[in-house]
C-alpha cells in the first residue's frame, strides 16, 4: 500500500529581509508504519532565490563571458537490430527532459543505474554513438552552435592514460599539445604545474601513473590527472562523467570540492555538469542544481538544497540523519523491488512513488520555473558564437607526440624490449641450426628455408605488440574526441617513434642469424638483409595498427592480424612456387598484394646472385649452378628487375599502409557522422533540432 500524505501550509513573510518562507506540516502514513508521522519543513520563497542569484553575480562579475546551456524536450532513442518486448527496434533512453546549466554553478545529474545519466551528459557534450537518435533543442548561449575547442572539455569515466608517464610528464605533454604556439614552453609548463596543484597532485608529480603489472597512482589520483588534462585550456564548459567512481568518500569530496571551486582560482566562471551515482552528504552540499532521473524521465530539476523539501511535500520525507542522495535513489530505484509480498500485480510501490514524483514535479512551481528559465535564456542575446581557441600547430604536435610515444615505448618493457629478447633467442636458435651453411647443393634448400623463416615467422611475431597498439588507440580516441590534436599528427608520431626500436630489432637478431649461418658475405648484402627485415617489421606493425583501428578488441585483433598474415605467407611464393599457385584469387590478387612475395624475392636475389653451387648430373659428372639459374629455375624468381626494386616496393607498401591507416580513421569518423545524421532524421512527429554532430571530432577544433 502506498503512503498517503496530507499537507498543511502556514506562511509568514519578513519584508525587511526580503524573504518569504512557508512552513509545512507533512503528515504521512507509510505502508510499513501504521502510525502517522508529522514532518515540518521550511520552504524558501523567491526572496531567498534572489539572494542566491545576487551572491552568485557578486562572486562572478564576468558571468556574461560564461556559457549558458539549455536543453528542451530532449529525447534520445537507441536503435537496435533485435526487437524489444513491444515489437519495436528502438528504445527511449531519455524522454522529454528539459533543463539548463549556468556559469558559476555545478549541476549534478543523479539517478539509479541505467536511468540515462551518462546518455544525457553525452547528448549535451556531443558524444552520442552512431546508433542513437536525438531530438529536441540544445542551445549554447541561446544559439544552435557547435562546441568550440578550448571552451568546453569532457572528462570520461574511464581514466585512459599512458601508464609509463609521470603525472608531471602526462600533464605537461598535454599542455604542449593543447595550448597555442604563442605560449612559450615556460608558460605551458607553469600552466601545467598550476593545474596539478589545483588538483592536489603536487606530491605525486614524479610518480608514474602505473597500470597493469606496475604500481603507480591510486584510482582517485588517476581521476584527478584526467581532470587536470582537460582543465589546461581553462574551459568555460566542463562535462564530467562519474568523477567520483571508485573513490572513497574523502577522495570524492576532495575532487568535487576542487571542481566546484575552480572558478575561484582564476576568476573564470565555469559551467560544470557532472553525472554522479551516489554522492556523500558533504559532496551533495556542493551541488548548486540537481537533475534527478529515473528511467529517462525527470523526477526533479532545481536547486539541490530544495530537493529534500520536494520529496517531503510528495510524501517521501528523508529520515533524520540519512544522506539525502541515498534517500532519493532508494525511493526511485526499482531494480530490486519485489511485489510478491505487497500483493500487487504489474505495479510496484516504487513505480507508484516514481509516478507520483514525476506528476508532482510537472505540477510544481519548480517545473514552471525551469520552463521560464529555459525560455528566458533562449531569448537572450549573448552576442557572437563561441570562438574556437587555437592549439599547437601540426609540427609542434607531431614533435611532442613523437617524443611522448618514444618515451612510452622505451619505458614499456613489453612494447619492444621483451620482443628484442625473444628475437635474439630465436636468432641464436636459427644460427645454431643453420650454422655455416657452406655452398653445397643441399645448402640451396637450407638457405631458402632460413630466408623464408626470417621474412615470415620472425616478422610474424610483431603482432605481439598489438596490446600496446590497442592502448595507444584508446588514448588517441580520447584525446582526438577532445580535439587535442589531429589524425595526421598521431600517424606521423606513431610511425617515427617506433623506427629506432625496429632498427634495433632488425640489426641485432639479423646480424646474429646472418653471420652465424654464413650467408652471402659482404656488408652490402647484410645491409640489404637488415633493410628488408626492418621493412617487414614496419609492414606488420602498420598492418596491426590498421587492424587495431577497425577491431579494437584485443583478442579479436590478434586473431584477425594472425589470419591476414597467414594468408599472405601461404600465397607468398615459398610453400607453393609462383607458377603453381592457382590463378583465381590466390595469385590474382593475393600473391601480388602479399608483401612476403617481394621480401622472399629480394632476399633470394641478395643471397644467390653472384654465387655458384656444385651440382651432379646423371652421369656423375660435377658441374656448377649459377645463382641466377637457381633463382630462375628453382625458386621461380622474377629476374626482370633488381633486388632494390623489391625493397622499394616494400617501402612503398609501408607508406601505403600508413596512409590507409589514416584514411580508415578519417573514414570511420565520416561514417559515424553520416550514420548519426541519418538516424537523427525526424521520427515520431518530432522535429530534429540538435545543435552538434554527436561523433564528429572537428566540432572540437581537431585538425588533419
Amino acid at each position: 500500500m502506498a503512503s498517503s500524505t496530507s499537507l498543511h501550509e502556514y506562511s509568514y513573510s519578513n519584508e525587511s529581509a526580503g524573504i518569504g518562507t512557508a512552513v509545512l506540516e507533512v503528515e504521512t502514513v507509510g505502508h510499513n508504519d501504521p502510525l502517522p508521522r508529522t514532518t515540518t519543513v521550511t520552504r524558501s520563497g523567491p526572496g531567498a532565490a534572489q539572494n542566491r542569484n545576487r551572491n552568485r553575480n557578486e562572486n562572478h562579475p564576468k558571468l556574461e563571458e560564461g556559457v549558458f546551456l539549455t536543453w528542451e524536450d530532449l529525447w534520445v532513442t537507441v536503435v537496435s537490430k533485435a526487437k524489444n518486448e513491444n515489437g519495436s527496434r528502438s528504445r527511449s533512453i531519455l524522454q522529454g527532459v528539459t533543463g539548463y546549466a549556468r556559469p558559476g554553478e555545478l549541476l549534478a545529474i543523479m539517478g539509479p543505474s541505467g536511468c540515462g545519466k551518462s546518455t544525457l551528459l553525452d547528448a549535451l557534450g556531443g558524444r552520442l554513438s552512431s546508433n542513437t537518435r536525438k531530438t529536441g533543442k540544445i542551445l549554447i548561449n541561446g544559439q544552435k552552435q557547435a562546441l568550440a575547442y578550448g571552451t568546453s572539455a569532457y572528462v570520461t569515466q574511464d581514466d585512459t592514460l599512458i601508464t609509463t608517464l609521470t603525472v608531471s610528464e602526462a600533464v605537461y605533454y598535454s599542455a604542449q599539445l593543447q595550448l597555442p604556439d604563442s605560449m612559450s614552453k615556460a608558460e605551458k609548463k607553469e600552466r601545467a604545474e598550476i593545474t596539478i596543484r589545483e588538483m592536489g597532485l603536487q606530491d605525486a608529480m614524479n610518480t608514474r601513473i602505473g597500470g597493469w603489472g606496475s604500481k603507480g597512482l591510486s584510482g582517485g589520483q588517476k581521476r584527478r590527472v584526467s581532470i587536470c588534462i582537460e582543465l589546461l585550456t581553462r574551459p568555460n564548459l566542463l562535462f564530467l562523467d562519474e568523477p567520483t567512481s571508485g573513490l572513497d568518500s574523502a577522495a570524492s569530496y576532495y575532487v568535487m570540492s576542487r571542481i566546484a571551486n575552480l572558478d575561484k582560482t582564476d576568476g573564470t566562471p565555469r559551467t560544470v555538469i557532472t553525472s554522479i551515482h551516489q554522492p556523500s552528504s558533504e559532496v551533495f552540499q556542493l551541488f548548486d542544481n540537481l537533475c534527478l532521473l529515473s528511467a529517462g524521465r525527470t523526477v526533479y530539476f532545481g536547486p539541490a538544497s530544495a530537493a529534500n523539501q520536494f520529496f517531503s511535500l510528495c510524501g517521501f520525507p528523508c529520515p533524520t540523519l540519512q544522506n539525502p542522495s541515498d534517500h532519493f535513489l532508494k525511493t526511485i530505484n526499482k531494480d530490486f523491488e519485489q511485489d510478491i509480498e505487497q500483493g500487487m500485480v504489474g505495479r510496484t510501490p516504487t513505480e507508484v512513488a516514481i509516478d507520483t514524483l514525476i506528476k508532482s514535479y510537472k505540477e510544481s512551481e519548480s517545473y514552471q520555473q525551469v520552463q521560464r528559465q529555459v525560455a528566458e535564456l533562449c531569448k537572450q542575446d549573448f552576442g557572437e558564437e563561441l570562438e574556437k581557441r587555437s592549439h599547437a600547430g601540426f609540427l609542434t604536435q607531431s614533435f611532442v607526440l613523437t617524443r611522448r610515444s618514444f618515451m612510452n615505448m622505451y619505458r614499456d618493457q613489453g612494447y619492444y624490449w621483451l620482443r628484442l629478447a625473444v628475437y635474439i633467442t630465436i636468432a641464436l636458435g636459427l644460427g645454431s641450426i643453420y650454422q655455416d651453411l657452406g655452398h653445397s647443393y643441399e645448402s640451396i634448400q637450407a638457405r631458402g628455408s632460413l630466408i623464408m623463416f626470417v621474412a615470415s615467422f620472425l616478422t610474424f611475431m610483431a603482432i605481439g605488440g598489438f596490446p600496446s597498439f590497442v592502448e595507444d588507440m584508446k588514448v588517441f580516441e580520447r584525446e582526438r574526441l577532445n580535439g587535442h590534436y589531429g589524425v595526421s599528427s598521431f600517424v606521423f608520431a606513431n610511425t617515427f617513434s617506433s623506427v629506432p626500436f625496429l632498427i634495433l630489432i632488425s640489426v641485432i637478431p639479423g646480424a646474429i642469424t646472418y653471420y652465424i649461418a654464413g650467408l652471402h658475405k659482404g656488408f652490402e648484402h647484410f645491409f640489404y638483409f637488415a633493410c628488408v627485415l626492418f621493412a617487414c617489421m614496419m609492414l606488420v606493425e602498420s598492418l596491426m595498427m590498421i587492424v587495431a583501428s577497425i577491431v579494437p578488441n584485443f583478442l579479436m585483433g590478434i586473431i584477425a592480424g594472425a589470419g591476414i598474415q597467414g594468408l599472405m605467407i601461404l600465397c607468398g611464393g615459398f610453400f607453393r612456387l609462383p607458377n603453381d599457385i592457382p590463378k583465381p584469387m590466390w595469385k590474382f590478387p593475393l600473391y601480388y598484394i602479399a608483401f612476403h612475395k617481394y621480401a622472399y624475392q629480394g632476399l633470394f636475389k641478395n643471397e644467390f646472385i653472384g654465387t655458384t653451387f656444385p651440382s651432379s648430373d646423371q652421369g656423375g659428372k660435377t658441374s656448377s649452378l649459377s645463382g641466377e639459374h637457381i633463382l630462375r629455375d628453382i625458386w621461380q624468381v622474377e629476374m626482370g628487375y633488381s633486388k632494390w626494386v623489391d625493397l622499394a616496393i616494400l617501402v612503398g607498401m609501408i607508406l601505403l599502409y600508413r596512409v590507409l591507416f589514416l584514411v580508415i580513421i578519417k573514414a570511420t569518423e565520416k561514417v559515424k557522422t553520416i550514420g548519426t545524421t541519418l538516424l537523427a532524421m525526424p521520427f515520431n512527429n518530432r522535429s530534429m533540432q540538435a545543435f552538434v554532430n554527436p561523433s564528429s571530432p572537428p566540432v572540437h577544433g581537431g585538425k588533419l
